[in-house]
């Protein structure tokens, strides 16, 4: 496929969602969604990071179901060492009261987790796939099919997990410290004194803010850029194939590494939320 066109069309090509929107002429796909506004949506991102999402309830799901007090499958062995990783680092980091954070945290490390592992798929095999499927399924040109399968390249996917995080820092905050209790920590924090209410009120607000702002950009930053990697060494042709494997080695340390880091600051942000002085 890179032979096929330039270089720069064959990245951008890569880098690009499959959008959907509707128009006055019904539903339109890529092109035609460049004048549509803002309601556009990237359906690669969206499927296959449900997909993730099953494949995660499915596998948890079935395990539990044949869970066993003996001797435990290799399956089995493993989510419990999952569960038990998790456990752990809610029961160090968060001192709150609740009963939700732990699975929660196993929630996004998981899902996180897998949708990162997408990464490690070769670049070319899903967008030819989809190109194949556009081509004799609905008459298209394959270069007009677009299939972008790590959710986690998209910047969509990264701050709606952040900003799912972002309310339940809300949430939490007010329930624990009350209406008044909150905004009396946003307006009388680092200076205690009523003159630096507006300084105080930048201040907290701006760090406030900054928490899905960077975990949405973090988790996003280091996976685009790890993608766009892989796609700059399939350009090289037959000899890409010693240095697709090396990088995807370093890969795997990257992808567990990003999906615990976005559990770990969820779990920090909601402890400070539960925190009640």
């Amino acid at each position: 496929m890179a032979s096929e066109i330039s270089t720069k069309e064959y990245i951008t090509h890569h880098l690009t969602n499959a959008t959907m929107c509707n128009t006055e002429t019904g539903v339109a796909f890529n092109k035609a969604c460049a004048d549509a506004g803002f309601w556009q949506w990237n359906v690669d991102t969206l499927g296959w990071s449900i997909a993730m999402g099953l494949l995660f309830l499915f596998i948890f799901r079935s395990v539990a179901k044949k869970a066993t007090s003996g001797v435990p499958s290799k399956m089995q062995a493993f989510v419990e060492l999952v569960v038990d990783f998790v456990d752990d680092n809610v029961k160090s980091t968060f001192h709150g009261k609740s009963v939700l954070i732990a699975p929660l945290a196993l929630t996004i490390f998981v899902w996180v987790l897998l949708m990162n592992l997408l990464d490690l798929m070769p670049v070319d095999v899903l967008p030819s796939i989809a190109g194949l499927i556009g081509q004799y399924g609905f008459g298209m040109d394959p270069h007009d099919v677009y299939m972008k399968a790590v959710p986690t390249t998209d910047l969509n996917m990264t701050f709606a997990l952040a900003l799912g995080v972002f309310a339940l820092i809300l949430f939490y905050s007010i329930k624990v410290k009350g209406l008044g209790g909150f905004a009396k920590e946003l307006s009388m924090q680092p200076f205690g004194h009523p003159v630096f209410i507006p300084v105080n009120l930048i201040l907290e607000v701006v760090t406030l803010l900054a928490r899905p702002l960077s975990l949405a950009l973090r988790l996003f930053g280091n996976l685009y850029a790890s993608e766009l990697i892989f796609i700059l060494i399939a350009t090289i042709g037959f000899f890409q194939l010693p240095l697709h494997f090396v990088w995807a080695v370093f890969h795997i340390l990257v992808l567990p590494l990003q999906a615990f880091i976005f559990m770990m600051l969820t779990i920090v942000y909601l402890s400070l939320a539960c925190e009640d002085h």
